[in-house]
């Protein structure tokens, strides 16, 4: 039954928070979240860099 209670659960990170009570499972979560956003914020800054050099471009004519 924990097995299905850990699955429903989110995992959430603080940043700071403490990390001496985590398991490694939960230490492999968290980093895997972590990855996974790392990855959406850099393609949100490479929107947005793409976006104003197409802006840049535009208004340079």
């Amino acid at each position: 039954m924990r097995d299905d209670e850990d699955r429903r659960r989110p995992v959430i990170h603080e940043i700071g928070q403490a990390l001496d009570a985590l398991s490694l499972d939960d230490l492999d979560r968290r980093i895997a979240l972590l990855h996974a956003e790392i990855e959406r914020l850099e393609a949100a800054r490479k929107a947005k860099q793409a976006a104003l050099g197409a802006a840049d471009a535009f208004f340079r004519r």
